[in-house]
C-alpha cells in the first residue's frame, strides 16, 4: 500500500477537531474510458481532416498569412487527439481525495488546484462502480446530460465542472464507501 501525504491545501482547511479517516488518489498514468470509444474516431477524423486541409492550402501557394487560418484548427485537432490524455493524466497526478469525520474532500486541478468539499450530513445520493480488482469510482450525485458527454471529460478544459463530484479510479472503492457510510452514521 502506498502512503499518501496530506497536502497543505487539505490540512489547512480542516475544522478544529476534524479528523481524516481516509485519503487516496485516482488511478495514475494514461487511461482510456468508455467515452473514448466515441471520442477517438471523432478526434482522428477531425485531426486528419484539418491536417489534410492545411496541407492543401500550403501546397496551393496562397499568400503566407492565409496559411495561418488553419493553425487554431490544427491546435484543437492536436489537443483532441493527444493533448486531452496528457491533461487528464496531469490533473489526476495532482488530485487527492479525503474523507473526514465531517466531509468528503476533492483537491484537484492542473494549473490551479481547487478544494471542493461535501458535508457528510448533506451528501447527494452515491453511485459505486467497482472493477474486478476492487478499484472503482464513487460518484456523489448524478451526471448532467453534458457531464456524461465527451466535453465533460476531465481532459477537456473545464470538463470537471460538468461532472458530478467523484472519487474516480480509487483502490478499494467499496471499503471507502463503507468508511463514508460509517462516518455518516456516527454523525446522526
Amino acid at each position: 500500500m502506498v502512503t499518501i501525504s496530506t497536502p497543505a491545501e487539505i490540512t489547512s482547511n480542516l475544522a478544529p477537531g476534524e479528523r481524516i479517516l481516509w485519503k487516496g488518489v485516482p488511478k495514475q498514468g494514461y487511461i482510456l474510458r468508455k467515452r473514448d470509444a466515441l471520442m477517438i474516431p471523432f478526434t482522428l477524423l477531425w485531426g486528419g481532416s484539418v491536417v489534410f486541409w492545411e496541407g492543401g492550402v500550403i501546397k496551393s501557394g496562397v499568400p503566407w498569412y492565409l496559411t495561418f487560418w488553419g493553425v487554431p484548427f490544427l491546435l484543437v485537432g492536436f489537443y483532441l487527439v493527444f493533448g486531452r490524455f496528457w491533461v487528464d493524466r496531469g490533473v489526476r497526478a495532482r488530485t487527492v481525495y479525503a474523507v473526514t469525520d465531517q466531509r468528503v474532500l476533492f483537491l484537484s486541478g492542473f494549473a490551479n488546484r481547487t478544494l471542493t468539499s461535501l458535508e457528510l450530513s448533506n451528501l447527494p445520493p452515491t453511485n459505486l462502480s467497482v472493477a474486478g480488482d476492487g478499484s472503482g469510482t464513487i460518484t456523489f450525485g448524478t451526471f448532467s446530460t453534458l457531464g456524461a458527454s465527451a466535453l465533460g471529460s476531465p481532459g477537456w478544459p473545464g470538463g470537471q465542472l460538468l461532472q458530478a463530484p467523484a472519487f474516480e479510479g480509487i483502490a478499494d472503492a467499496a471499503k471507502v464507501l463503507a468508511i463514508i457510510r460509517a462516518a455518516q452514521t456516527k454523525r446522526d
